[in-house]
């Protein structure tokens, strides 16, 4: 009896552990691109294409997807990948692209100057629009 107690509060300290908040996520773009942190759930469904002259070219980061929508989208993957269908059928529009890390998110970022993505670690050649 005494063991399967163990058992249990272990099994309950390890669900904790994954319930804690993972580590900060920073919203990235090249130098030219202008966004408010509130406008970042707008870029990422694709309701804002332009920040000024700059089209946008949001990317996902297949590392952080699910919780950078959780905290900055306010969904998850499922309703997010719902939405993104309805406007593919509706506007024509595709969802970003997904890359596989921060560093692939940040490479993009360097080679196309309106790309909008998210790392959990910021280089200093890139602008931190918000920190989730």
């Amino acid at each position: 009896m005494l063991n399967t107690i163990r058992t249990l509060l272990a099994c309950a300290l390890a669900l904790a552990a994954f319930s804690v908040r993972a580590g900060d996520i920073y919203v990235v773009a090249g130098a030219t691109v202008n966004l408010t942190a509130d406008e970042v759930r707008e870029v990422f469904l694709g309701d804002k294409q332009f920040a000024g002259s700059v089209k946008l070219a949001p990317v996902e980061n297949a590392s952080l997807q699910a919780d950078f929508l959780a905290r900055a989208i306010k969904v998850d993957a499922a309703r997010y990948a719902s939405v993104w269908s309805k406007k593919g059928f509706r506007d024509g529009l595709t969802p970003p692209p997904v890359r596989g890390s921060d560093a692939e998110v940040l490479a993009n970022i360097k080679a196309n100057p309106g790309t909008v993505g998210y790392v959990s670690k910021p280089t200093p050649d890139v602008k931190v629009i918000v920190k989730l």
